[in-house]
């Protein structure tokens, strides 16, 4: 919790400087202030015409440690048994389209769900892969296990350019990710996950939490305790007179920064909008059961809340969970595929996966939500002595569902053993470029970097065959 009492180190007239600095960064539950800053927008004049900006906000779930294709939205039941694995295929509501059996209430929806069965990175190495599923542009080099941030591979992600773009709500950021950073063993945090070369005040905020324990709450949308309303506002004023005191004096770049980040930060505390969307306990026990009492299921149920009070776009991470063994950690599973898939993790994904559609729909958000659902790659066709399936970047599936998207379209082919691309193949970018479309920004929309060169948000494509008409 960052403080606005009085402290011991002063400016020169009584002024307490340290509190200037530490308004500055929110720490109980990882919340970045620098990114509470919103930045300049640059929205498309274009009005929305078919999938072009059809989605008004976005929620991506990202399955950390590669979702396998054969088990998920690409089965082979024609390939041999060391390939096809132990389960079977299942009809969907989309003619001709079968899913893994472990998606049964997925299954039933994806009328309104588009299937990329042909994507591609070449890249096995979880950090490097990711980096580019996340912010559309390749690692340099591929294939680097706990790669670390910084140039060259300093794009930024998604999220960022969003945020970017749309700026913030009067309370709330346009961009979240939850319940925490990616990472690799050793807590090692991936790179391309914040706004990198665009800068701090773009950035994602982080929620680092579990909205699914019965005490959940985020400390830093409420004021402490020992301080009461009228203090709190004396704070504010006397807030104002410092702003007053320093707009006398030359203020660099990182200076001038401080006045929107301490409003920003007062107007957090203040809000009821903001403390409203994360009041998870408000939603009934009906509708958090729907979703599945664990840390996943409610992050999904939180992101629901968030982009219905303004955010544009939240990330909701599926990290390791507490049980989860450094053999197979989240969807990572080198050992003991089949056994996880069918208790840990098929199960409650189909669960919040198919009630945050159903939800969306329900509440009359889905024809302008854009829902995306992925992971880094995919496993290997071939199941290995421990029965796991291994690193796989050549070929691997992805869906997206909402806003802008053709329900029931499925786009690219695997070859017989779900190993590589027969048909349709589409990178990394070419689904920012379709995330960036449905929002209704073109790929060839411009950011700029540190020394003011312009750069296209996306090198990539939209996938024509998965955008409504």
């Amino acid at each position: 919790m960052f403080s606005i009492l009085d402290r011991d180190i002063r400016l020169c007239d009584g002024v307490n400087r340290r509190e200037m600095l530490r308004v500055g960064g929110l720490g109980a539950c990882s919340l970045s202030m620098p990114s509470l800053l919103s930045a300049a927008t640059d929205p498309t004049t274009e009005l929305p015409t078919g999938s072009f900006g059809r989605a008004k906000r976005c929620i991506v779930l990202f399955l950390l440690g590669g979702p396998p294709q054969h088990e998920t939205w690409d089965p082979k039941p024609d390939a041999p048994a060391e390939v096809r694995g132990e389960f079977s295929p299942i009809d969907s509501a989309t003619p001709g389209l079968r899913v893994g059996e472990l998606m049964p209430l997925t299954a039933k929806l994806t009328d309104r769900i588009a299937v990329l069965r042909a994507v591609s990175t070449a890249d096995n190495a979880h950090s490097s892969s990711g980096y580019w599923m996340l912010t559309g542009y390749p690692h340099a080099p591929k294939n680097k296990e706990n790669a670390l941030h910084g140039p060259p591979n300093d794009w930024p992600c998604v999220g960022a350019v969003v945020r970017h773009l749309r700026g913030d709500t009067a309370s709330l950021p346009g961009a979240v990710r939850l319940p925490e950073e990616i990472w690799n063993t050793g807590r090692i945090v991936w790179p391309g996950q914040d706004a990198g070369w665009l800068g701090d005040n773009a950035d994602p905020w982080l929620l680092d939490c579990d909205p699914n324990k019965p005490d959940f709450k985020i400390p830093d949308l409420s004021l402490p305790s020992d301080i009461p309303a009228m203090r709190f506002d004396r704070r504010r004023t006397l807030l104002a007179s410092v702003n007053q005191h320093l707009d006398a004096v030359h203020r660099d770049q990182a200076i001038g920064r401080w006045s929107g980040l301490q409003h920003k930060a007062f107007d957090l505390l203040s809000s009821s909008a903001a403390r409203r969307a994360f009041d998870i306990q408000a939603e009934s026990d009906a509708t958090r059961e729907r979703y599945g009492r664990n840390r996943f299921g409610q992050s999904v149920l939180l992101a629901r809340r968030l982009v219905e009070s303004g955010v544009s776009l939240v990330q909701v991470n599926w990290t390791r969970w507490e049980e989860d063994q450094s053999v197979a950690p989240a969807w990572d599973n080198h050992a003991d595929n089949a056994k996880r898939l069918k208790s840990v993790l098929m199960p409650p994904m189909d669960l919040a996966y198919s009630a945050l559609l159903e939800d969306l729909e329900q509440r009359g958000m889905l024809d302008d939500t854009l829902v995306v659902w992925m992971g880094e790659f995919g496993r290997t066709p071939k199941i290995n002595a421990r029965g796991g399936r291994d690193h796989w970047g050549h070929v691997f599936s992805a869906a997206l569902a909402g806003g802008g998207i053709q329900g029931g379209a499925v786009h690219g082919v695997s070859d017989s053993q779900g190993a590589y691309p027969s048909s349709g193949q589409v990178e990394p970018q070419d689904i920012t470029a379709t995330i960036f479309h449905c929002l209704g920004y073109r790929p060839s929309t411009e950011i700029h970097d540190p020394l003011g060169r312009p750069m296209v948000i996306s090198k990539g494509e939209p996938i024509d065959a998965v955008l409504s008409s």
